[in-house]
């Protein structure tokens, strides 16, 4: 039989399908081992087929299969097929997708561990040994009520005790593989919740429809969740599998305790904050079926379950659904073809969906289902907008207003808690020298360097890369510094002085470096161990506090006046979500929304969350400037270290598209070339062709721009091609 295999090797020239041979039967999807340019290398199977094209006997053997299992099942070979040609990737890069990335090379397995059992009753067993010998009958009176762990018995008993009831045959010592436990999950009990007249329409809408595609708006606070586990629980009971995405890590510990309260093992976690042993075991727990529900992150997209009932997306509009690095693709157009190959549903839930999402309901793709309040009754929170410009011509010069300090004195004295949301982390975001003008920058990006106090040094928060603090300026060799605006870490020194006697959490990328990290904050301030959080937009989406009545929005302008056309969305979208947070129990929240712009209308229609007059004053704007979802950005990418070979290689590739735009000019509404906004990235140069397309026309010329990238005479050029990026400016 002849094999077609994909090598596990990325590179653009590799990237085709190889021919091999076996006498023996291995299955589409299989991994196996081959020889390749005369080495030893892993490869996917993703067809046979009876004859090649190639002489038989060039044709090398297979040398064996890598796992006791198929590893891809045809539906993902499938749904690879259409990531390959839909975001014209590489093919091995899609399948390394469907697998954990430790199973390839054989970096972790599955877990084995030694037990020992009594070979006959303790009655029986406890005559015969004498009772000078504690710790050998301590063991076996242990060992009454079941196996037990050597490791443990060894620990607690001493390992010469056991070893010698192994010598007398009183304990049989035997190898089970065990699964990781998965940790982190908050400590807390579920309840289920009788449905809202409202949650029980939704869920019976969904039900209805086994293949629908649905849009779930509510707002914050409205039970969405609740929703999406008794969809589940109704599919699962029928023997149905079901994902469950969420856009951050940090939701995930709180997501998980709530399914597991629920559902029990049956739920599987897959996210990057897990050990390497424990992805593998989650993994091989959906796959062999020992879980029927995966919750995770975006690559859980991804999880090996077949019989899917259900693709859940929560917080559908975060920007992490989008891969920026390769293989680039968007989490709900996989889930949605995932779907068409399952035939099973989709549901898109958000309190604020992203512009496209509800244009396309408003178009009919997606049946719209609304929550349109909460589940207690209660108004949303009340939003009081601070105009800092004020503030200051009072002679208030503190990042934090009077209205803010005395909303938390009043928290605080209340016994409540209150969540501080500032989208910056760090002490402050540069160093200036006052003298000379210098700023400290990264070698190798073009960014500034933030101050980070803890640890005295200054970062770059893009290549991770740190540097000693300054003392003097490099260039007139002054000491008289200014810093820039002000981080998560600065507002805690704030906040320490303003209340020196409240415990304050603070929760950014500084403070959740390990896989406890989130779970350990997220369980502290759930167990009422600090009054006030402190954080950038981790603390914005899912989280439920119940005594949280008060949120403090310190600069809602971040991010407001980015090039970014998508800088309006996310900003309401954001404030919206923290703004959320507030008041989900049992008394009304309230909001301190601090601006130095408070007439603009992204700012005063998110304190009045009102959604539907935001989507119509933004989708106009779209309409006439021709923005997604009226167009589709195409961004080429060019990324090296030779900044003249990139700035050739752009040229080059414009010069053929201006032929293919020629040719098509009712494609083309924009095309320039230019450097991308951060030009220099971990020491690599950055260029870009920006491209705005007719949507009647992307299946006209993309191949045609896909051809355009592909031609590169520079091998120290890589090139991309993105669709809709996130980052555009």
């Amino acid at each position: 039989m002849i094999y077609s295999v994909i090598v596990d090797i990325s590179t653009s020239q590799l990237d085709r399908v190889f021919d091999y041979k076996s006498d023996e039967n291995f299955a589409v999807g299989q991994r196996v081992k081959v020889n390749f340019n005369g080495l030893n290398t892993e490869g996917f199977i993703i067809a046979q087929k009876e004859s090649s094209d190639y002489p038989i006997h060039k044709i090398k053997p297979i040398l064996g299969a890598l796992d006791g299992f198929v590893a891809l099942s045809q539906q993902m070979l499938d749904l690879a097929n259409y990531m390959k040609e839909k975001y014209h990737l590489r093919y091995v890069d899609v399948l390394r997708l469907f697998v954990p990335s430790e199973m390839r090379g054989g970096k972790v397995k599955a877990l084995v561990v030694d037990f020992a059992k009594l070979t006959d009753s303790h009655e029986n067993i406890l005559p015969q040994i004498k009772e000078t010998f504690i710790q050998q009958r301590q063991i076996v009176q242990y060992l009454a009520s079941g196996e037990a762990k050597c490791s443990y018995l060894n620990k607690q008993f001493g390992a010469s005790a056991l070893k010698t009831l192994k010598k007398k045959g009183f304990v049989e010592i035997f190898s089970q593989e065990v699964f990781r436990n998965v940790d982190g999950q908050l400590v807390g009990k579920s309840t289920h919740h009788v449905l809202t007249d409202q949650q029980q329409k939704v869920v019976d809408a969904i039900l209805k429809d086994k293949q629908g595609r649905f849009l779930l708006w509510g707002v914050t606070g409205s039970g969405k969740t609740e929703v999406y586990m008794n969809v589940i629980q109704r599919l699962v009971s029928t023997g149905k599998n079901c994902i469950m995405l969420v856009p951050e890590i940090s939701l995930t510990p709180n997501m998980l305790r709530l399914f597991r309260d629920r559902f029990g093992d049956t739920v599987a976690i897959l996210h990057s904050g897990l050990s390497s042993g424990q992805r593998f075991d989650e993994w091989i727990r959906l796959k062999t079926g020992k879980a029927k529900i995966a919750i995770g992150a975006r690559s859980a997209v991804f999880a090996p379950l077949d019989n899917l009932g259900a693709i859940i997306i929560d917080e559908e509009h975060d920007g992490s659904y989008f891969s920026d690095s390769n293989p680039r693709y968007s989490t709900i157009d996989v889930a949605t073809k995932r779907a068409e190959l399952n035939d099973c549903l989709v549901v898109l839930g958000s309190a604020t969906p992203s512009l496209t999402t509800f244009y396309k309901a408003q178009k009919g793709e997606y049946k719209l289902l609304q929550l349109p309040s909460r589940v207690n009754k209660l108004p949303l929170p009340k939003v009081d907008i601070v105009d800092m410009r004020m503030e200051t011509l009072q002679g208030n010069n503190m990042v934090i207003s009077n209205k803010l300090k005395d909303k938390l004195c009043e928290t605080i004295k209340n016994g409540n808690q209150a969540i501080l949301f500032l989208n910056r982390r760090g002490y402050s975001s540069f160093l200036m020298c006052t003298k000379c003008g210098y700023v400290a920058r990264c070698k190798d990006c073009d960014v500034t360097l933030t101050v980070h106090k803890e640890s005295n040094t200054l970062k770059c928060h893009y290549c991770n890369k740190t540097y000693k603090k300054l003392t003097h300026c490099p260039h007139c060799g002054q000491q008289s510094f200014k810093q820039g605006k002000l981080g998560t870490q600065q507002l805690c020194d704030v906040l320490h002085n303003l209340f020196p006697d409240v415990k304050i959490l603070r929760m950014d990328s500084d403070t959740t470096t390990t896989k406890e990290s989130y779970t350990k904050i997220l369980q502290d301030f759930a167990d009422c161990k600090a009054q006030i959080l402190v954080g950038t937009q981790m603390v914005a989406k899912g989280h439920d506090f119940p005594n949280v009545t008060l949120v403090g929005i310190i600069d809602a302008d971040i991010g407001l006046y980015s090039q970014n056309y998508l800088a309006n969305e996310r900003c309401f979208q954001l404030l919206t979500q923290v703004a959320g947070r507030s008041g989900r129990n049992t008394v009304q929240g309230s909001v301190v929304l601090q601006t130095y712009t408070p007439q603009h209308y992204c700012l005063t229609l998110a304190s009045r969350q009102d959604y539907l007059a935001f989507y119509r004053k933004e989708i106009g704007l779209r309409d006439v400037s021709k923005f997604p979802p009226y167009s589709t950005i195409v961004r080429v990418l060019y990324i090296g270290e030779n900044e003249q070979d990139c700035i050739d290689q752009v040229t080059d590739h414009s010069a053929k598209l201006e032929k293919i735009k020629a040719e098509n000019p009712d494609a083309f509404y924009f095309m320039d070339k230019m450097r991308c906004q951060i030009k220099r990235a971990e020491g690599k140069f950055r260029f870009q062709i920006l491209i705005k397309l007719d949507n009647d026309y992307v299946g006209i010329v993309m191949e045609k721009i896909f051809a355009v990238s592909d031609d590169v005479a520079r091998k120290s050029v890589t090139v991309f091609v993105e669709i809709d990026p996130q980052d555009v400016t």
